[in-house]
């Protein structure tokens, strides 16, 4: 039988889609299919989604003129993958695959593709996501709308151009790596200052999100939140004199210049 949705790679991005996908009912079970070469991998994904088909590969029969799919696999095997997904027939393709061009993919095709790139972080995992998406040379607005409407079951997504998406890799895509470093440099400003590392990590853990809770809800922008907090010659303006002073605003900024460039070496 042919299936709506075909997930290549049934490693965490790949779990994680089929999950959030389920949970909002962007299509029933009996409708999603995953191919997963490893066997031990394929019978975790059957325990955890019953009444999914589980596949060790792709056939000619999985695949109907409606069928998509979603290239979920590491970037050294993404391009033999993709070439086993053109031959089954299959026209519109996302991928969530760091580093490899939207013309990269549709050269392996045989015939015209709807190529869509994306580039997902890791909460995801926790459909707290953050992603872009961008089309390449046969995408039309549909199909846009399509990949928007699998990648949203697990996050927000934006929509850019291609060229921006190494941006988007050195910026939101090792973003958790970032802030998960303040957060352990944070526990331990406070271990140091006398308090339990269990205690530290409590309020560190706490107040990261309920930061974040007020900077999406309130609508206000994060110099506005800062400005709040910070009274003229208090505590926190001691702290953030120092943070200037280190040049810790300037030290993200680096950061994300050199994870964007790093992508755009790996997309050569």
């Amino acid at each position: 039988m042919a299936f709506k949705l075909i997930i290549v790679g049934g490693g965490r991005m790949g779990s994680a889609l089929a999950e959030g996908l389920l949970s909002a009912k962007w299509c029933a079970t009996s409708e999603l299919a995953i191919v997963e070469s490893a066997l031990e991998q394929r019978g975790a994904l059957e325990t955890r989604f019953p009444g999914v088909a589980v596949l060790a590969s792709m056939e000619l029969a999985d695949v109907d003129a409606s069928t998509g799919v979603v290239l979920c696999v590491k970037p050294d095997y993404a391009e033999s993958a993709a070439r086993v997904v053109g031959a089954s027939g299959v026209t519109r393709l996302l991928s969530v695959v760091a580093g490899l061009s939207t013309a990269r993919l549709e050269a392996v095709f045989p015939s015209p593709v709807a190529v869509i790139r994306s580039m997902p972080n890791t909460p995801v995992l926790v459909r707290k996501g953050a992603t872009a998406i961008a089309g390449g040379s046969n995408v039309t607005s549909d199909d846009l709308d399509w990949a928007e409407s699998i990648l949203s079951a697990v996050g927000i997504v934006v929509r850019v151009t291609e060229r921006n998406l190494d941006a988007v890799t050195g910026l939101s895509g090792p973003m958790p790596a970032y802030l998960y470093m303040v957060v352990e440099a944070l526990i331990e400003a406070g271990v140091h200052q006398g308090l339990s590392r269990e205690v530290s990590r409590q309020l560190v853990v706490a107040s990261f999100e309920g930061s974040a809770a007020l900077l999406s809800e309130t609508g206000e922008s994060p110099e506005e939140l800062r400005s709040q907090v910070t009274s003229p010659g208090g505590t926190t303006a001691a702290g953030l004199r120092v943070l200037e002073s280190r040049a810790v605003r300037a030290a993200f900024l680096d950061a994300v210049a050199a994870a964007a460039e790093r992508s755009r070496q790996l997309g050569r």
